[in-house]
């Protein structure tokens, strides 16, 4: 089992759009639990949270994390523990720093994303040391911000949206297609939802040997706008992560 859990989870995140509200639809304090398959097989769990707000160089930023986990079964053939942190302008502007520590498996890392809009460049480094610099737009966002910039906007089936998404080793715009409603049931709830379909270009990793992969999402159709489930198709088989509890959000219920 050589299939990387947790990127496959954040390329779900990066492919998303945004729109603008008078009031975010999610508050510090929100977390949102999912429970994670490939195939038919539990592998682990990941949690989407708002974590309070913190100042990166003297500007507000919204903290989001997402933190990955396989159980003891998957850890036997492919152990992860990852964890990602997202700083986005209180004003949803731009990303200002994105962080990763990432365990899959044989490969570790600890990557730091520092984005300077003054000189249009994102520094990417690993375990302290610079590794790479890349040109960025005057507007550019990690891929967890988009995430929740998503969650800002109305969503209409039809819509193909394109958005600038880095990672601190690549700038790309990601187009996503978004389909027809539907309804959908998981541990957490019934939902109608809305599923949107990312193109997925110049991605490394096991979707380079998938010419014919697919990633899906599903959205709640409501004001929340919460991720309810997403789900892949590659090389190495498939993987489902469905929401299981919705914790401390705007209201008892999604």
């Amino acid at each position: 089992m050589n299939c990387r859990f947790a990127s496959l989870l954040f390329l779900a995140f990066y492919c998303l759009g945004f729109g603008e509200e008078s009031s975010p639809p999610f508050v510090p304090g929100e977390r949102l639990h999912y429970k994670i398959k490939w195939g038919l097989i539990p592998v682990g769990r990941a949690t989407l949270e708002v974590a309070p707000s913190e100042e990166v160089n003297g500007t507000l930023c919204y903290k989001f994390v997402l933190s990955v986990r396989t159980n003891e079964f998957a850890d036997a053939f492919y152990k992860v523990r990852t964890r990602a942190e997202s700083y986005l302008a209180a004003d949803f502007s731009r990303s200002l720093l994105y962080r990763k520590k990432q365990q899959e498996g044989k490969t570790e890392r600890d990557v730091v994303v520092r984005f300077d809009y003054d000189r249009n460049l994102a520094f990417y480094s690993n375990y302290g040391k610079l590794e790479r610099k890349i040109p960025i737009r005057p507007v550019a966002f990690d891929p967890l911000s988009i995430a929740y910039l998503f969650r800002l906007g109305e969503i209409k089936a039809g819509v193909r949206r394109s958005f600038p998404t880095c990672d601190g080793r690549v700038l790309q715009d990601m187009e996503v297609a978004v389909q027809a409603k539907e309804k959908l049931r998981v541990t957490a709830g019934k939902f109608e939802v809305f599923e949107a379909t990312p193109a997925l270009k110049n991605l490394r990793g096991v979707f380079r040997k998938s010419p014919r992969g697919v990633l899906r999402i599903w959205y709640s159709a409501n004001a929340r706008r919460i991720p309810v489930k997403m789900a892949s198709k590659v090389a190495v088989g498939s993987f489902t992560a469905r929401l299981e509890r919705i914790e401390n959000g705007p209201g008892d219920e999604p």
